[in-house]
């Protein structure tokens, strides 16, 4: 089913809707078990962000064909979750949008297959959106600088010394720039002007960090039931986050003991934690940078032409990145 808060844009949402028979036929997996885990993803309350962004970008264009905007739009929600189902096996998460993971219930190695599965069912939604070989090479640059992200991971893990210069590299690799890619994919298929595609990438880079920050702001502030994810789920898996990196500077003696326990940290350890980063300031501060991006997407916004996707994106940016699950 399509996420309630496309139901205020009821022209994507129809879009959406009819997108996501199309994401089920794409994927034609014959094991049984794994194609109804991933089906199950598909239609489990996702928000359907990077297609809904692309639609509403395309119409930003000069037209383009249907089929393959529709496509485009498909690839960038295929991509997405493929990396989501890697994501659960190297955070070892147990739930992911309220459903039981594909490594919880078939173990790793079938997730990992499953992952590269949707990898292969996202370039032949590629191959239909698009077969000019520059748009076909931006797909292959955008997924290495995805998957580079994803590594990089390895370097900060449990890393006490990360900055927040790091913390941006690293999110901007395994977040934003999927939304870069969903922006300028859009403006490419439907055929927009030079100026639409460059302002897109920046417009997609904001949006995708400041994304990610109220994410991890939400690991320490989140309702589980609304974020349908355990609060500090990165932290017992030894990624620190903005709040956690802000909170150091000015905590660190009091942090320092508790994560030098790594991952034997208990959940009273995690509770002080949570504690000393909301008391420190950290928190507060990651939710400032957060506003800060979120300020500067709807600048980026504000250069688009006057019509009726401009209004669309502005509020739906708004929405998001104030959003509490």
């Amino acid at each position: 089913m399509v996420h309630a808060l496309w139901r205020q844009f009821p022209r994507i949402n129809l879009k959406l809707i009819a997108l996501e028979p199309y994401l089920l036929n794409a994927v034609n997996l014959p094991n049984q078990p794994i194609h109804h885990k991933i089906s199950q993803l598909l239609k489990s309350g996702g928000k359907f962000l990077r297609p809904g962004f692309f639609y509403i970008y395309s119409e930003f264009g000069q037209g383009g064909d249907p089929a393959r905007i529709k496509a485009g739009a498909a690839a960038v929600e295929l991509l997405h979750v493929a990396t989501l189902i890697h994501d659960d096996v190297i955070d070892e998460s147990p739930i992911r949008r309220g459903v039981e993971t594909i490594h919880t219930e078939y173990g790793q190695k079938n997730a990992i297959y499953a992952g590269d599965y949707l990898f292969t069912c996202y370039f032949n939604q590629v191959l239909k959106s698009t077969q000019d070989p520059v748009n076909m090479k931006r797909h292959v640059d955008a997924m290495q600088t995805i998957l580079a992200g994803e590594l990089d991971q390895m370097k900060y893990n449990f890393n006490q010394q990360m900055t927040e210069a790091d913390y941006f590299h690293e999110i901007t690799g395994k977040t934003a720039e999927l939304f870069r890619l969903c922006f300028q994919q859009s403006a490419l298929v439907s055929q927009a002007s030079n100026e639409i595609f460059k302002l897109g990438g920046q417009i997609g880079l904001a949006i995708g960090q400041a994304y990610q920050i109220l994410d991890d702001i939400l690991d320490y502030s989140g309702d589980p039931h609304q974020t349908k994810k355990p609060v500090l789920e990165d932290l017992k898996s030894g990624v620190y986050t903005l709040p956690l990196i802000l909170a150091l500077q000015t905590a660190r003696k009091q942090l320092k003991p508790l994560l030098d326990k790594r991952e034997q940290l208990t959940h009273d350890d995690i509770a002080e934690i949570q504690t000393i980063v909301v008391q420190s300031g950290g928190l507060n501060q990651a939710i400032q940078a957060a506003n800060q991006l979120t300020a500067k997407a709807q600048q980026l916004i504000a250069q688009l032409p006057e019509q009726k996707a401009k209004h669309d994106l502005q509020a739906l940016t708004q929405l998001l990145l104030t959003r509490k699950q």
